[in-house]
């Protein structure tokens, strides 16, 4: 499977990427998300 540049970058990314965290917030991310959306809003 051959891939452009732009296509392998997007992929490493968006999906390989090794410290890129998967899966729900925990809920001090959900509370820092929420102030900080008060804060400064969108």
């Amino acid at each position: 499977l051959q891939r452009c540049g732009k296509s392998c970058r997007l992929r490493w990314i968006n999906y390989l990427r090794p410290d890129l965290k998967r899966g729900n917030f925990s809920l001090q991310e959900e509370s820092l998300i929420i102030e900080l959306h008060r804060t400064l809003g969108n």
